[in-house]
């Protein structure tokens, strides 16, 4: 506990009502007491809060009232936690409790909790007997600063947050910082989101103060008692005080002169038109302080997009957010896991926004900044739709523009990436402070600034120089880094990656760890490192691969550092390997000589660049005078000088020039000119010159003026060498670029291969989006051949736009082209430009004038094209063991799904004319592999749709066959895996002569292979003993069900929700196997069957089922009855009989019947939310069935416990049926059922009550009603009838409506 601190006091609306201290419980009752005196003190919280202090109010009243003549009374209510509460229904519970308690217009309620406590309890004060007092008492940092403080009491609806409230001042504010002792991290995390909010609009100081304090807050917040989970405030104690009170002084200043928000008070609404427009999508799972997070960050943008806000103050606010742990967008990994996926969709944001207290009529307001601590207007300012639109879609809708022939611009382009990480990099290496001007703010810039604070390289702060722009001030910490315990995450950065692959060697040993962790995204993961690790190891480093070989992960070891001498390095991929040795050898134990090896270095300017700043920070590499490509680098420190200049970035600065070339108009780029740092400062000069653009370049400028009409020249031969990045920009202008002839000669670029291992392939991506514009192009082995088109107005329309590859300079080019298009073009993923220009859309929409349109594909689209896509006739691979049945099975499907079927074994050897066992001997296993593999190319190229194959037994022993089969299925195609006892396929193989025998012992190759054929299929047939003709018939028939299941062309799911009555069974045997006998009567009348893999038992007393004995189980079922399996795993907990303590073999259960194709899954909303993601994701066409009991009978049909729980399981789209179960006291918990049933209609509902007094419930349910039968052991559930049971109640009552 920390200790006392004095009470702070802060006026509001002229009183001194607001008091922050600590430990204030016993001093807050006496103030009240004596100030806000009452007969009835009625203190309203919810459960949680109760457990914690609600005996504390008790102890103090008790104590403090004691000597009173008639003491008043002190009663409490509690409620449900979360945003449910703040209904209308939770608002009359409590009125209607207070009035049967006697509570009257001298009552006095005390607020104990949160916002949704504040701001429902407030506004039951403000209503009940027409007013009466209350006093605020928050227990959140979120509550603390914000809703607690100015009046404001409100309640929720399903059109929007706060819609229904009063403005009701409470009599005092008591912030007793001993709560936040108590507070999940979660909660102090979304409260400093208000807390950063007020500081970004307001107080630019308070702003730095909090992004120079961030480890020490989280750091306080993450050190609990491991026994309490408690947290010591001692740390921060004053600290936190300081922060409290500045954040509360500037809402009640801005409440004092504005208490009804006519206009100032708006300004405490910054981040919150978009983030409760999230919030009311996303809400419960994400908290409000995060979505307002979210939200600032949108608006943010907004403002920036405006052209009010610079691109340096949106990333500080970016970065603060993301360095407290808030969300930033949507996309964060942690919103999609915890919402399952939840879409917010941009219609949707638009018209909650629509209903939203500060608008004007139609016209929606939002906080607009110019400035960290600035605001466009004393007020909330009105924002065009159009405007929102774009900030908020996912893609934009570039459309053709007209504009004036003597158009001219002057653009700025943002610091160069390239020069930014080298800077950031050189300066932490050194010593003394250094003051960066114009460096790039980018997610790869934040990357590296981010790593240097992990790797403690640094200590960064933001201030203004004399142009009140921003300035990053770092103070170096001479090489002394140290490893982190956090794996240092670097996106697709490859500057970062590899930079960082060298510099982290230098690294000493932590208290905690002796390593280091470099990881990325999964392109980056991908990207080649491995002649720079190669080159760090031979000279002393000690660096391991975590994953792919030659790629990132790297665990890199502390104080293994470099030892000098000579090193060779492989530099004809990426000169960045060479910039990262050459800038981490001074540090090496003696001076270092690298010499570059393998023919002439790629992209050499960028090496020229790194030395120069290497000599701007102290350093002086020189050149080997004896030796071709190599260099000589001292051992010494960085000194960094005061002050440096980054220059504008000369890849992006091709963009706007290209834009003069492309529109003939005119672009002057005032700070790139002949004497940059940058090879691309040559695209002006070297491209657009021959290409017909008029180019005046001096030392420090360059302006172009691009010809009449787009009359571009295509460029016989140039070679891009020193300015790779830029050919994407050259390659669009080549798409319009014709020499007038008949047959125009091609622009062909050259000295380009390494753009093949950037953010994606580029060469290949401006092949492949070029042919959607109609515009011929192909890969040279170093290069690119493009043939223009003679005009714009040829080029065709991409019909499903631009696909970007999640790379920016993909998206800036072909935002090039769009302008020019003969109509509008969609460039998809927008935000990707962010890695290099952030801006740059509003750039082209304020500098240039260019008309966009903010575009999303509309949900029903969305979904279809990434998760529902049925197969329509594709051809389906078939994979497995020799001796699974493979060729049996796969001729069956092929039967039932009207496709020509082919073994590919029996393929093989017709084309080569040669049997297996010969071309085996002939080629040996590798040539046969190696025919195999060219066979099942062949196949997925030319045979797409009408097809089954069968593939041999060892199609999975290859690792390019493997890829094949996994990208079949990225694609959307089906791998089926046939699965059979390997007890049978042994037996089967050991006399099968028709195949050269097995080299290693049978059971080791089927062990080798079982988990390839698992990783390289979708779906799974276990492919049950048939010994018998009718076994084999009924096999066949009972396949197409699954079949119409796995190809998405069932329609059992609408059929049955078509039936007026229809039931599932639910089989409760611990072996299917003593049921199949009977399987016909038990099924009679059912719909569907279920099977609880819980109740499963593989041998007496286990308490878990296999998946092996699943597979079984399963197969057995198919074996006999075609009817649609659900699929149902359910824990003690939930009623079942699988430990609760397993959940990831739960998991692995339904993952395992959705790929065995089950109709339907049993999805409890109890199980983890990221165990409920991995089903949904991995469903297919299964429908799932969002299922929640109540087996503790407390939960009542009309309270909120069920709506929280509809609420929870209708989110997301994810679930198909809803299914709940209660238990009834009496028959009027039925009665109750029914109304609950009548009002939630958005999902087909299965509702019923337990029990004896139940039974009612199940006979007017209507769909999927659980049965079971006389001849099962035992029903699944108490009160579970027969369907003979619920038909004859329905003739005998009626067909009661």
């Amino acid at each position: 506990m920390a200790p006392a601190v004095e009470p702070t006091r802060v006026t509001i609306l002229g009183r001194d009502s607001i008091v922050v201290g600590y430990n204030l419980i016993r001093e807050l009752v006496a103030e009240v007491l004596k100030d806000v005196a009452s007969s009835t003190y009625v203190l309203v919280t919810d459960t949680n809060i109760a457990k914690l202090h609600l005996p504390a109010f008790v102890k103090a009243f008790e104590a403090l009232t004691k000597s009173y003549d008639e003491p008043p009374r002190f009663i409490s209510y509690t409620v449900l936690p979360g945003e449910k509460s703040k209904s209308r229904a939770a608002k009359a519970a409590i009125e209607d409790w207070m009035l049967e308690n006697q509570c009257t217009r001298d009552s006095v309620l005390l607020a104990l909790g949160g916002g949704v406590i504040g701001d429902m309890a407030g506004y039951v004060a403000a209503t009940f007997m027409r007013g009466i007092k209350f006093v605020q008492i928050p227990t959140t940092l979120l509550s603390m600063v914000d809703s607690s403080i100015g009046g404001k009491t409100a309640i929720d609806t399903p059109n929007g947050k706060n819609l229904i409230g009063a403005f009701w001042q409470p009599q005092r504010i008591f912030v007793d910082l001993a709560f936040l002792e108590t507070l999940p991290e979660r909660e102090f995390i979304n409260g400093m989101s208000e807390i950063i909010k007020t500081a970004a609009f307001w107080d630019a100081k308070e702003f730095e103060r909090l992004e120079n304090n961030v480890d020490e807050f989280l750091t306080a917040f993450r050190n609990r008692d491991p026994a309490t989970g408690h947290v010591d405030l001692s740390p921060i104690q004053d600290m936190l005080h300081s922060l409290l009170v500045g954040s509360i002084r500037v809402k009640a200043y801005v409440v004092s002169a504005d208490e009804r928000e006519g206009g100032l008070r708006n300004l405490l609404n910054f981040g919150h038109s978009i983030g409760h427009a999230y919030e009311a999508i996303l809400t419960p799972q994400i908290l409000h302080g995060e979505c307002v997070a979210i939200g600032m960050v949108k608006e943010a943008e907004l403002s920036r997009y405006l052209g009010l806000l610079s691109d340096s103050a949106v990333a500080r606010i970016t970065k603060i957010l993301t360095a407290y742990s808030l969300p930033i967008s949507v996309s964060d990994p942690i919103i999609r896991k915890r919402t399952s996926n939840r879409p917010t969709p941009v219609d949707k944001l638009l018209k909650i926004m629509a209903v939203d207290k500060k608008n004007a009529g139609a016209k929606k307001k939002i906080v607009l900044l110019t400035a960290i601590g600035k605001t466009y207007e004393p007020k909330a300012s009105v924002v065009a739709d159009d405007d929102i639109r774009f900030v908020l879609s996912p893609d934009a809708v570039i459309h053709s523009t007209s504009l004036p022939p003597r158009m001219q611009t002057t653009v700025t382009p943002p610091g160069s990436k390239s020069i930014t990480n080298r800077a950031l990099l050189l300066a932490a290496l050194g010593s003394g402070t250094c003051r960066l001007h114009n460096l790039l703010r980018s997610d790869d810039t934040e990357h590296m600034m981010t790593a240097i604070s992990q790797l403690s390289g640094a200590e960064f702060s933001w201030v203004k120089d004399d142009a009140d722009e921003d300035v990053l001030e770092i103070k170096g910490q001479g090489g002394a880094l140290v490893a982190s315990t956090e794996e240092i995450y670097l996106g697709n950065s490859g500057t970062s990656s590899r930079f960082l692959a060298a510099v982290a060697t230098l690294a000493k040993p932590s208290d905690k760890t002796e390593t280091l962790v470099l990881t990325g995204n999964a392109r980056m993961k991908q990207r080649p490192v491995a002649p720079l690790v190669d080159a760090l190891r031979s000279n002393g480093a000690c660096i391991e691969y975590l994953e792919s070989v030659g790629s990132l992960p790297l665990r890199i070891t502390a104080g293994k550092h470099l030892k000098g001498g000579r090193v060779e390095l492989a530099a004809t991929v990426s000169s960045q390997y060479v910039s990262a040795i050459l800038m981490c050898a001074p540090y090496a134990e003696t001076p270092l000589t690298l010499s570059l090896v393998g023919g002439k270095p790629v992209s050499q300017p960028y090496i020229d660049m790194t030395i120069a700043m290497m000599a701007s920070f102290g350093v002086k590499v020189t050149k080997s005078a004896t030796e071709e490509h190599s260099y000589e680098i001292p051992k010494a420190k960085y000194t960094a000088p005061i002050d440096y200049v980054v220059e504008s970035d000369a890849s992006s600065a091709t963009y706007p020039l290209a834009f003069a070339a492309i529109t003939g108009t005119t672009c002057t780029i005032p700070n790139i000119g002949s004497s940059s740092l940058q090879g691309d400062a040559k695209f002006a000069v070297d491209v657009l010159a021959p290409m017909g653009c008029e180019v005046k370049q001096t030392a420090q400028s360059t302006t172009v003026t691009g010809p009449a009409n787009c009359k571009l020249k295509p460029l016989k031969l140039i070679d891009m060498e020193s300015m790779t990045d830029a050919f994407l920009t050259a390659s669009v202008l080549a798409a319009v670029a014709h020499d007038g002839s008949e047959k125009t000669i091609p622009t062909q670029i050259v000295g380009i291969a390494n753009q093949r291992v950037k953010e994606c392939n580029r060469i290949a991506a401006m092949v492949h989006e070029l042919a959607h514009f109609g515009v011929s192009a192909g890969e040279l082995k170093e290069g690119i051949e493009i043939y223009g088109k003679p005009s714009p107005s040829a080029l065709t329309l991409p019909p499903e736009g631009i696909w970007t590859y999640d790379d920016h300079r993909v998206a800036m080019s072909f935002s090039l082209l769009g302008i020019v298009a003969p109509g509008p073009v969609l460039v998809k993923d927008k935000k990707c430009v962010e890695k290099t220009w952030p801006g740059w859309w509003d750039s082209l929409a304020r500098k240039f004038n260019v008309q966009l349109v903010g575009y999303e594909e509309p949900l029903s689209t969305a979904t279809a094209r990434k998760i529902l896509k049925p197969n329509n006739n594709r051809s389906i691979l078939v994979i497995g063991m020799r001796g699974a049945g493979k060729t049996s099975v796969g001729g069956w499907i092929a039967e039932a799904l009207g496709q020509k079927f082919q073994d590919l074994d029996h393929y093989l050897e017709g084309k080569l004319q040669l049997t297996i066992p010969e071309i085996i001997k002939n080629d040996g296993w590798e040539g046969f592999r190696r025919f195999e593999l060219d066979v099942l190319q062949e196949v997925v190229n030319k045979c797409p749709v009408g097809h089954t194959f069968a593939c041999g037994g060892g199609i999975v022993e290859t690792a390019e066959a493997r890829d094949i089969l996994q990208k079949y299925i990225a694609d959307g195609g089906i791998v089926i895996h046939v699965h059979r006892d390997v007890k049978l396929i042994i037996e089967y193989l050991s006399v099968d002569k028709t195949r050269p025998s097995y080299v290693d012992d049978l059971f080791a190759v089927w062990q080798r292979r079982e988990q390839w054929f698992v990783n390289c299929s979708n779906y799974m047939i276990y492919n049950a003993e048939l010994s018998k003709q009718e076994d084999i018939e009924r096999a066949k028939h009972n396949l197409g069900g699954l079949l119409k299941t796995i190809t998405g062309a069932s329609t059992t799911h609408d059929e049955i929700l078509a039936k007026p009555k229809s039931f599932f069974l639910s089989l409760t045997y611990p072996d299917v196997s003593v049921a199949m006998q009977d399987i016909d009567k038990v099924i009679e009348g059912c719909d569907v069957l279920e099977l609880r893999a819980d109740l499963l038992q593989p041998a007496p007393h286990s308490q878990t089922p296999n998946p092996t004995f699943v597979q079984e189980q399963i197969g057995l079922i198919r074996k006999y009855t075609d009817i649609p399996l659900l699929f149902t795993v359910r824990t003690v907990s939930q009623g079942g009989r699988f430990p609760d303590n397993e959940v990831d073999k739960a998991l692995e259960l339904m993952l395992l019947a959705l790929k065995l194709g089950v109709a339907y899954l049993d999805v409890e909303l109890s199980w983890p939310p990221n165990l409920i993601q991995k089903v949904v994701e991995s469903r297919g066409f299964s429908k799932l069935i969002a299922s929640n009991h109540d087996f503790s009978g407390t939960w009542k049909w009309g309270g909120l416990e069920w709506q929280t729980k509809y609420d929870e399981a209708i989110q997301g789209s994810w679930c198909d049926v809803v299914k709940f179960v209660g238990f009834a006291d009496s028959r009027k918990d039925n009665i109750t059922l029914e109304q609950f049933r009548a009002t939630h209609t958005e999902k087909p509902l299965i509702a019923i009550n337990m029990g004896e007094k139940g039974k009612l419930s199940r006979v007017l349910n209507s769909t999927l009603t659980p049965v079971t039968h006389p001849l099962l052991p035992t029903v699944a559930a108490p009160g579970q009838l027969s369907v003979e049971d619920i038909m004859t109640s329905i003739k005998l009552i009626g067909d009661v409506e």
